[in-house]
C-alpha cells in the first residue's frame, strides 16, 4: 500500500491515500485541499469513489501527518479540541497558606529525643526517645480574619511510643487527642501551637511514677513547611508530662522537653 504524491502544484503536492478494502484492496488518492475543513469530508469523498467502484466496506485513512497539519484549520474552537490534564487536589481554601479547605485530612509520622527536667517535684531526669503516628482533621474555616493570628483549628489523634534510655531502660506508649491551631501566613510556612491530654502505659516506676497506668499532658510549638500541597515537613518543641493524678503512689511525675521532626501527607 503506497502513498501517492505529485509535485506539479505546490498546493497539491501533499496528497492522502484512501483505501477501500473488501475481498480485494483498491487504492486511490485525493488532494489534501479537497479534504478541508474536516475529516468528515474525507469519509464522504471516499464513499463516493468507493460507490462508483462497487467497493464499500472498510475505510482506512493513510498519509502524511505533516500534510494534514499544514493544511487543516488550527482554530481549536472550530474543532472543539478536548485537552486532558492530570487531576490535582487542592487543600487550600483561598490560595497557598490562606486557609485549609474544611475537612482536609492528614497522616503524620514524627520522631525525636527528649531531655528530662526536674520540675514540679520530679526527682530524676527521664531522658526519652519517642516516635508518634497521628491523624489530623481540619475543622471549619479560617478564624480571626483580618488579624495577624488568623488561623485554622485542627483535631489530631496521636499514638505515641518510645523508650526511656536514662536513668534506666524502660518502655512507654500512649494515646492522645490534640487540638492544634495553625497560623495562616499566606506562605508555605505554617507555624502552630498544640495541646493534648491522653492516657499512657509505661514500665517507668519509682521514685517518680507508680508503673503502668499514667495520664499524659502535652504542649507543643512548631512550624510546618509545605514542600508540596500534600507533603509537609515539620519541626517542633514539645513538653511531655506523665502522672497518675493521685490514683496510686508515688505520683511525683515525669517531665520531659523534646524536639521532634516529622513528615505529613495531606488529602
Amino acid at each position: 500500500m503506497k502513498v501517492e504524491s505529485t509535485t506539479n502544484d505546490r498546493r497539491e503536492s501533499q496528497r492522502l491515500a484512501l483505501c477501500v478494502a473488501d475481498s480485494e484492496l483498491t487504492c486511490f488518492s485525493v488532494p489534501v485541499k479537497q479534504l478541508k475543513p474536516s475529516p468528515a469530508r474525507v469519509a464522504r469523498t471516499c464513499c463516493r469513489v468507493a460507490g462508483r467502484r462497487g467497493k464499500a466496506t472498510t475505510l482506512i485513512l493513510l498519509g502524511s501527518a505533516q500534510a494534514w497539519s499544514q493544511t487543516a484549520p488550527t482554530d481549536s474552537a472550530s474543532h472543539g479540541v478536548l485537552t486532558l490534564k492530570p487531576s490535582t487536589s487542592n487543600i487550600w481554601q483561598n490560595g497557598v497558606g490562606e486557609g485549609f479547605e474544611p475537612g482536609i485530612q492528614s497522616t503524620s509520622f514524627e520522631t525525636g529525643v527528649g531531655y528530662g527536667v526536674n520540675i514540679l517535684g520530679t526527682k530524676e531526669h527521664h531522658d526519652l526517645a519517642l516516635a508518634g503516628l497521628s491523624y489530623g482533621y481540619m475543622l471549619g474555616s479560617v478564624e480571626e480574619e483580618g488579624h495577624w493570628y488568623r488561623g485554622h483549628w485542627e483535631f489530631r489523634g496521636e499514638l505515641i511510643s518510645g523508650a526511656q534510655f536514662s536513668p534506666t531502660s524502660d518502655w512507654l506508649v500512649g494515646l492522645t487527642p490534640h487540638l492544634r491551631y495553625n497560623f495562616m501566613t499566606g506562605t508555605r510556612w505554617i507555624p502552630f501551637v498544640d495541646a493534648g491530654a491522653g492516657v499512657s502505659a509505661t514500665s517507668i516506676g519509682p521514685p517518680d511514677l507508680s508503673h503502668y497506668f499514667e495520664f499524659n499532658l502535652q504542649a507543643a510549638i512548631g512550624v510546618r513547611w509545605f514542600i508540596r500541597d500534600n507533603v509537609v515537613l515539620s519541626i517542633e518543641a514539645r513538653y511531655l508530662h506523665l502522672s497518675c493524678a493521685g490514683l496510686s503512689s508515688p505520683n511525683l511525675g515525669l517531665n520531659n522537653v523534646n524536639g521532634m521532626v516529622g513528615v505529613s501527607w495531606f488529602f
